[in-house]
């Protein structure tokens, strides 16, 4: 179930045409402008071995310019709550980030909806420096419960398209909002 949209998010990072399209077939001109400039500047993207792997993510997304872990996660419902396994590869992501100054990220993917059907939401970590300092202020962090504890909502994340954007544009280029 969850290789599924793995794979359809590796295929978009990686610039793929085929799989871009695929992502964006629902989405306005705009959205679909935007996420297109991936093609150009494309990402490595690994599948990380026994993913769910504590602090690796699902994907690991690399360019000469940036480096980051993705955990993958989608529902039909647009809050997912952390707990057990799923609070211990939060964990894990955000001492890895610390340890290795990244930016570890969750694509969450909302089954059901038309247009631009995935957000991204950062893991808090403070110990980033240069680009990626830059882009986290860019980036929503997961939101807390009344508890304080982080959990995934759809709503809150950034698009899909606007990351791209933000993260393909070139260096030169001022920011699409």
């Amino acid at each position: 179930m969850g290789g599924v949209y793995e794979r359809e998010l590796r295929a978009v990072l990686a610039g793929e045409m085929k799989g871009v399209r695929a992502v964006i077939k629902s989405c306005t001109e705009v959205e679909r402008a935007r996420a297109m400039q991936v093609v150009q500047r494309p990402f490595l993207v690994v599948r990380a071995p026994g993913s769910g792997s504590e602090g690796t993510g699902d994907l690991l997304v690399l360019r000469g310019d940036m480096c980051f872990p993705i955990e993958v996660k989608s529902s039909k419902v647009s809050k997912q709550y952390l707990s057990g396994r799923t609070m211990d590869q939060y964990k894990a992501l955000r001492e890895t980030g610390e340890r290795c100054g990244l930016l570890p990220l969750y694509a969450y993917r909302l089954k059901g909806v038309r247009g631009d059907s995935w957000r991204i939401m950062r893991v808090e970590v403070e110990s980033l420096t240069g680009k990626l300092r830059h882009l986290s202020r860019s980036i929503p962090k997961l939101p807390l419960t009344r508890n304080g504890t982080p959990h995934l909502d759809w709503e809150q994340g950034m698009p899909l398209h606007r990351f791209l954007a933000l993260v393909c544009r070139s260096d030169g280029a001022r920011s699409i909002e």
